[in-house]
């Protein structure tokens, strides 16, 4: 997939640097993202509490977050699971589209308060 990608982005003129990671220890710096896009990934984390945790520390304050889950995936992550997780690792709940069958859900990271 690492391949293919920077195939294809050299093919559209893009400057992309794909990585091989690891979600419950990403390695990048802090802040250093405004978004995050997870189609059908979180629930082939083991640690998914972990993996949110990082997502909230490499994205920058006001970043969003965009979780796509669809079955038959046999890790299907429940909207209200994902939600209650994200939610006590720090991200807001902005909105959601699909069913209990596929969504995409989206959260922000807070903006921090100016001193």
């Amino acid at each position: 997939m690492l391949d293919h990608t920077r195939i294809r982005a050299q093919q559209e003129r893009l400057k992309v640097e794909p990585m091989r990671g690891d979600a419950e220890n990403l390695p990048y710096l802090d802040d250093s993202f405004d978004a995050a896009y997870l189609v059908t990934v979180l629930g082939e984390v083991p640690d998914q509490n972990q993996a949110l945790r990082e997502l909230i520390r490499v994205l920058r304050p006001g970043g969003r977050l965009v979780v796509g889950e669809l079955v038959p995936d046999p890790h299907f992550v429940a909207f209200e699971a994902l939600r209650h997780r994200a939610e006590r690792r720090g991200f807001q709940f902005t909105e959601r589209a699909g069913n209990r069958f596929g969504y995409f859900a989206r959260f922000r990271v807070p903006k921090r308060a100016a001193n």
